[in-house]
């Protein structure tokens, strides 16, 4: 499985804890039922609870950059691709920024409205611009 896959799964996981009231162990059951790699599944669950885990500190974080918005009124996909995208830019620096900002383009772009892709981008490179200042 690719990252690109695993970020696939860790979203629609986390759309099924939110949608559908599941646990996140048990919809993390329903989704890694299709992959076997050990590296992959760690990866998604990290995503996964580590998103669940951060939920206020992204929100610290994204809510400033939404020029008019609030967390709540933003479409329930682009929430839960910005939350994933600001863990992954802090919890795993190993990944260049731009692959974690492209991913979740993608992401929205695909999941998402046709206005997400922009929208998404916007936020997480302002995002990812206040880490970077931070050096965080």
């Amino acid at each position: 499985m690719t990252r690109r896959f695993a970020r696939e799964l860790a979203l629609q996981t986390l759309y099924n804890v939110e949608v559908g009231h599941n646990t996140p162990a048990d919809a993390l059951d329903q989704t890694l039922h299709e992959t076997t790699d050990a590296s992959d599944r760690g990866f998604v669950r990290d995503l996964v609870f580590g998103t669940l885990d951060d939920v206020e500190r992204a929100d610290a974080a994204i809510a400033p950059l939404l020029q008019g918005w609030t967390i709540e009124r933003l479409p329930l996909l682009d929430r839960i691709v910005l939350r994933m995208s600001v863990y992954e830019l802090r919890a795993h620096p190993e990944t260049p920024v731009a692959v974690v900002i492209n991913e979740a383009v993608e992401l929205a772009k695909k999941y998402s409205t046709e206005d997400s892709g922009r929208f998404v981008n916007g936020v997480l490179a302002s995002a990812a611009g206040a880490r970077l200042a931070e050096g965080t």
